[in-house]
């Protein structure tokens, strides 16, 4: 069979000879044979991998020819009510199997040029076999291109959850067992969202949820190929029972099930990832609306709306002793030496964490002294605390909650600015696990426009953190940055040991600190940093 379809695929019916280097019918000759039937899509790159197949472990990246695309964490469109400005774009990506949707889906993200993205595959969301069905799949007498095959319920939740921004958990599959993996991936919202599968179109409450159709539309010798290809060198199967399985269910199926649903699409895409021309119109249509959420939501608009407001009743501002004010007036003066700026901001970092226990939940219980006395106290009555620093600067302040919170954990968020949009994006992310039991205490040194901490913030509540269980520390805050954190979250505790004024046309805070990652560093400041870059540089 294999040099039959060689010959009638290679160029003139010449025949492509088979590798002699392993013994005839073993996997790996199989898949080389076919790897020599047809050229592989991008062939001078290594593999692909399958979103399906990412582990746990992989870090949330998805790499490309020409740079490598974050999938974690998305910038914090959220208008001067704290609600979010506007839903993620979600693409989606319907064809045949083996049509090279993956690819095309690859290949609009290298060219959107969109830094926070999210690729989920339809093959991560098929059902939990019974042990009859088991036993189907072992002899390839199972379905698994049937609309029934999906778990279409948690297919719409995963995909509402994600346009709002909001952290899911998505089974990893396992093709050569046909079962789910014990293991979960989480994934993040993002400015787009590509949801790519044979039965993208198949279901109407889906339907909805999809702000662009796309079908990839291959020719089925191609497509027959490529399923040769993948089954047999991914997923451990053999020759006859691929083609078994493509007679029986995935031809039937395709023209029964996903061909007629390309009526549905607003762009078919002949050819697949040969299409520049239609990826290009794809690309433009995108960054439209992409320039919309942008143009909606902006720091200029977030602090104008707040203006002569009210300090918000959340806050928490230390009291400003003569110690406290004489420690600030050290730390703001531009001639203070870095071992002097480190050693006062230490202590008013002490100071400040032992202010925001305060505000941590007690209740009454009664010890016997050493003298058999009893003596009415008090004790934490939650489960545990944790921190979590934004870095760079933020993570200066974990020594003094230390010294404070005997055997506390500590997580670490990695925030920076694009340099094109001015938005904060997550890059890194690192946090204890079951935090969402925990209080959970957020450094950051200092807080001007608010949005990093309110992405950071974001981010706990991905992860189930009750929002009341949140307090944001730092140790200089703006009042444009107060009022934006405590309108989006109005039931975050905000502490600090002081609040300036102003922020200038650099969001930079007037009088302020300067910038605290380099001076308490020792490394030099670029000249159009601003105080939240403190947090968001690296």
């Amino acid at each position: 069979f294999i040099s039959w379809l060689a010959a009638a695929l290679s160029p003139r019916g010449r025949r492509i000879p088979l590798p002699s280097a392993e013994p005839p019918g073993s996997p790996r000759s199989r898949a080389e044979s076919l790897d020599r039937l047809y050229p592989a899509v991008g062939s001078s790159k290594p593999p692909r991998k399958r979103t399906t197949s990412q582990c746990k472990s992989e870090p949330p990246l998805l790499r490309t020819s020409k740079r490598t695309i974050y999938t974690a964490g998305r910038p914090p469109w959220y208008n001067e009510h704290g609600t979010q400005s506007k839903e993620a774009f979600v693409i989606g990506l319907g064809g045949g199997s083996a049509s090279g949707k993956t690819t095309v889906a690859t290949m609009i993200i290298e060219a959107l040029d969109v830094p926070w993205v999210v690729l989920l595959s339809m093959d991560s969301f098929y059902k939990v076999l019974t042990k009859q069905q088991q036993e189907q799949a072992a002899s390839n007498d199972f379905n698994f291109d049937h609309p029934d095959a999906f778990d279409f319920d948690l297919i719409i939740a995963t995909l509402k959850k994600l346009k709002q921004g909001k952290s899911v958990k998505i089974p990893i599959y396992d093709f050569t067992t046909h079962s789910r993996k014990k293991e979960w991936k989480t994934l993040y919202g993002a400015n787009v969202i590509i949801f790519e599968g044979i039965m993208a179109f198949a279901d109407k409450e889906l339907l909805k949820l999809l702000d662009l159709k796309i079908f990839v539309d291959t020719d089925s010798d191609i497509r027959l190929v490529r399923r040769l290809r993948r089954d047999i060198s991914e997923r451990g199967r053999d020759i006859e029972g691929v083609i078994k399985q493509y007679n029986k269910f995935v031809k039937p199926a395709f023209d029964q099930y996903i061909q007629p649903t390309m009526r549905l699409a607003d762009i078919v895409v002949p050819r697949g990832s040969g299409n520049t021309v239609a990826i290009d119109l794809i690309v433009q249509h995108v960054h439209s609306q992409l320039e919309e959420v942008r143009a909606a939501c902006c720091p200029a608009a977030l602090a104008s709306a707040h203006q002569c407001h009210p300090l918000p009743q959340t806050l928490s501002v230390l009291k400003s002793t003569p110690q406290v004010r004489g420690m600030h007036t050290i730390i703001r003066n531009k001639e203070t030496s870095r071992d002097e700026f480190i050693f006062y901001s230490k202590r008013l970092m002490r100071l400040l964490i032992e202010h925001a226990l305060s505000f941590l939940p007690f209740q009454s219980c009664t010890v016997q002294t050493p003298q058999g006395q009893d003596y009415e106290g008090r004790t934490y009555s939650g489960k545990q605390i944790t921190g979590v620093s934004i870095l760079r600067a933020g993570e200066t302040m974990e020594p003094a909650l230390r010294a404070v919170c005997k055997d506390v954990r500590i997580g670490t968020i990695l925030i920076q600015t694009n340099c094109n949009t001015g938005e904060p994006e997550l890059h890194y992310l690192r946090l204890p696990k079951d935090i969402s039991e925990d209080h959970v205490i957020l450094m950051d040194c200092t807080v001007s426009t608010g949005a990093a901490a309110m992405m950071a913030v974001r981010v706990l509540l991905d992860h189930d953190v009750p929002e009341d269980k949140i307090f944001l520390l730092s140790l200089l805050m703006a009042e444009m940055g107060v009022h934006s954190v405590a309108y989006a979250f109005p039931r975050v505790k905000i502490i600090t040991t002081a609040v300036d004024k102003k922020v200038n046309d650099l969001f930079r805070i007037i009088p302020g600190i300067g910038n605290f990652g380099d001076r308490y560093f020792g490394t030099d400041a670029p000249p159009d940093w601003s105080d939240d870059e403190d947090a968001l540089s690296t």
